[in-house]
């Protein structure tokens, strides 16, 4: 083990400070899979934790049903005997829409304009919205993140219905505040490009999931143990790294998610790319390896 000039711990392995965390909130895409298969290591790490007597529970910032996103892991050999739930982006959303006891979602109306694939609409199950296909006809905007079939380099296919959406007013829900993510080797953008556009242009946008605090309160309710004693393991700063520091809870980053490019295995860079940020994680690792 070694120590980055910031203090930031290098581990090649998560075993050397197991001892120091009882709860461990492990982030999905970039961390434990790359949306095609787990990585090298990865589940073995996870049976590790477990037969550690180690609480576990995934935080994604998947814009759908955390129902999904498990038997998503079941199919990447990742049982639920490996963790003591999933938490998802999309699972807060579904919360707030349904109850809309939240002041910004209590203004909402019920025709919404779907940005994103139809492998998201599963978001919409049990709530009372009506989706439409015209941008003139919406109260609100939930924005998933691109369509494979339109386009995931750019946000250039969506614009014209951005530009109406921006034109009537229109409130945009951000269901993935992810801005990039790396699909099998490919760099893609994801809702929260989307999202940026939207609010750079000037308009009204709602971000839901890491790096924003009301998405842990439900996964420190499954993890039930001292928040001093928890660990937040991810691979993006501004999302997971972020997102534990706003919670209250040490951060440990994955150097080789979406950062591999930017920092490869440099422990003295990524201190200095997360001090930039104000950030502070307690130790990096190359990969979730035990």
């Amino acid at each position: 083990m070694a120590s980055a000039p910031s203090g930031m711990q290098t581990l090649s392995g998560l075993s050397a400070v197991a001892d120091q965390y009882d709860g461990y909130i492990i982030d999905l895409w970039g961390t434990v899979h790359d949306g095609v298969q787990p990585y090298p290591g990865a589940v073995a790490c996870l049976e590790a934790l477990r037969a550690a007597g180690k609480r576990v529970v995934m935080l994604s910032n998947a814009p759908r049903p955390a129902e999904v996103v498990c038997r998503q892991l079941e199919g990447f050999g990742i049982s639920r005997a490996l963790h003591d739930g999933v938490m998802t982006s999309g699972e807060e959303v579904r919360r707030l829409l349904r109850e809309r006891d939240d002041p910004w979602f209590a203004r909402l109306g019920r025709r919404v304009l779907h940005v994103g694939g139809t492998h998201d609409l599963g978001l919409y199950d049990g709530l009372d919205l009506d989706r439409v296909a015209d941008p003139e006809e919406a109260q609100f905007i939930l924005n998933t993140g691109p369509d494979a079939e339109r386009g995931t380099d750019s946000v250039e296919p969506y614009l014209p219905e951005l530009r109406v959406g921006l034109a009537r007013g229109l409130p945009m829900l951000c269901a993935n505040p992810d801005r990039v993510v790396v699909k099998g080797g490919r760099r893609m953008i994801c809702a929260g490009a989307l999202a940026s556009f939207y609010e750079q242009q000037g308009g009204s946008v709602r971000w839901v999931g890491k790096p924003y605090t009301d998405v842990y309160a439900p996964v420190f309710s499954m993890l039930g143990v001292p928040q001093d004693r928890i660990l937040a393991i991810g691979d993006a700063l501004e999302t997971d790294m972020r997102g534990a520091a706003a919670a209250g809870i040490a951060g440990a980053w994955i150097l080789g998610g979406i950062h591999q490019e930017m920092v490869g295995d440099d422990a003295a860079l990524a201190a200095a790319e997360a001090a930039a940020e104000g950030l502070h994680p307690v130790a990096t690792l190359p990969r979730l390896v035990w």
